[in-house]
C-alpha cells in the first residue's frame, strides 16, 4: 500500500473540489491510501471516500517555520508516507515541502497557473481562453507520481429520490454575489411551483432567509438548523441546486446534484466550475468584455457599476430549470 500524504488550507470551495477527484484516483489506483490533511471542519467532505484517512487541524497550533517543523514531524511520525502532494501551494506549504524533501521525501505540488490566470482577467485582454480545470490540476499532481488518473467529470447522484431546489444566494465576495433584489426575485418565482430550500451560514444571513421564509409562501431556510453532514445529505436528496460561484456548487458536486451557477466578476474559464456540472448550466452576461476580471471576486468592480450581476436577467435561470 502506497500511502500519500495531501494538504490543502484554504477555503472550502477549493478543498471540496480535491475529493470527487480523490474518489476516483483512488478507485483506479486502489494500492494507494491518502491521508488529507486540512482544517478539522472539512472533515465531512471526505467521509465516505474509502482510501482516505482525514487528519483535521487547527492551523493557529502550528504558527511560523517552528510550528511547522512541528506539524511535519507530527505527520511523519502519525502516519510515515512515501509520498507529498501539495495541492495548495502557498508560503505555508511551501515550507513543509521544503521540511519533506530535507527528510528524504518526493514532494509534488500542483501547478496552479497563476500567470494564465493573470492573463485572463486582464480587463484589457480581449482573448480570453478556457484554462485547464482545477479538478485535472488536482490530477496532475499524481500523475506526476507516476499513477493513472482519468476523470470521468460526471456527477454521481448519491439517491434517486429526489425533490425540491435548493437555493444559496450568497458568496463570500460581493464579485460573485447576485443582488439580494434579485435573488428575492427568483426565490418568490421559483417556489410558485416547487418548494424552495434556502442554504446560508452566519447570523445576517441568516436573518436574511428566516425573513424570506416568512416573506415567501413554500419556502424553508435550512440556515443555521443543520450540521455539515446533514446539510450534505440535504443536498444529495435535491432535485436541483442554485448557486452563486461559491462552496455550494461544489457541494452540489459531491452528492451528485445537478447545479445552475450564477457567475459575476469570475468566469468558468478560470477552471473553478464544479465537478461534473455542465456549461448548459452556467449563468452569466456573455457581452461584457471585461469578464473576468478577477478569479476569486475579491476584486473592486474596475468600471464600478457591477454589471456582470446587475445587468443579469433571473429569467436566465428560470429558463434553465
Amino acid at each position: 500500500m502506497t500511502r500519500i500524504l495531501a494538504y490543502r488550507f484554504s477555503a472550502f470551495g477549493d478543498v471540496a473540489m480535491t475529493a470527487p477527484v480523490f474518489r476516483e484516483f483512488l478507485e483506479q489506483n486502489p494500492e494507494v491510501e491518502i491521508v488529507m490533511v486540512s482544517r478539522k471542519n472539512f472533515e465531512s467532505l471526505f467521509a465516505d471516500i474509502p482510501n482516505v484517512i482525514f487528519k483535521g487541524i487547527n492551523l493557529d497550533d502550528y504558527k511560523g517555520f517552528f510550528g511547522l517543523n512541528r506539524l511535519a514531524n507530527e505527520l511523519i511520525k502519525e502516519f510515515n508516507p512515501d509520498l507529498v502532494a501539495n495541492l495548495h501551494d502557498v508560503i505555508r506549504t511551501k515550507v513543509l515541502d521544503k521540511i519533506y524533501r530535507r527528510k528524504g521525501l518526493k514532494v509534488l505540488k500542483i501547478d496552479k497557473g497563476k500567470e494564465e490566470k493573470e492573463r485572463l482577467t486582464d480587463v484589457w485582454n480581449l482573448n480570453k481562453v478556457q484554462l485547464k480545470k482545477t479538478v485535472e490540476r488536482y490530477a496532475d499532481v499524481f500523475r506526476e507520481m507516476g499513477f493513472e488518473v482519468n476523470l470521468s467529470h460526471r456527477l454521481r447522484p448519491v439517491t434517486n429520490n429526489k425533490s425540491g431546489i435548493g437555493f444559496a444566494p450568497f458568496a463570500q465576495h460581493r464579485g460573485k454575489m447576485l443582488p439580494l433584489e434579485k435573488s428575492y426575485e427568483l426565490a418568490r418565482i421559483l417556489a410558485q411551483k416547487q418548494k424552495v430550500y434556502f442554504f446560508g451560514g452566519g447570523k445576517k444571513e441568516t436573518e436574511t432567509l428566516e425573513r424570506w421564509e416568512r416573506e415567501i409562501p413554500n419556502t424553508y431556510s435550512l440556515s443555521g438548523k443543520l450540521s455539515f453532514a446533514e446539510e450534505l445529505n440535504k443536498i444529495s436528496e435535491l432535485e436541483l441546486m442554485i448557486s452563486m460561484d461559491s462552496a455550494n456548487m461544489h457541494l452540489a458536486s459531491l452528492m451528485g446534484t445537478r447545479c445552475i451557477s450564477v457567475w459575476g466578476s469570475t468566469h468558468p474559464y478560470a477552471g473553478f466550475l464544479g465537478f461534473g456540472q455542465s456549461e448548459d448550466d452556467v449563468v452569466q452576461v456573455e457581452d461584457l468584455t471585461c469578464r473576468p476580471c478577477s478569479v476569486f471576486g475579491d476584486k473592486e468592480c474596475y468600471r464600478g457599476d457591477w454589471a456582470c450581476l446587475e445587468e443579469l436577467d433571473i429569467q436566465k435561470i428560470v429558463e434553465k430549470i
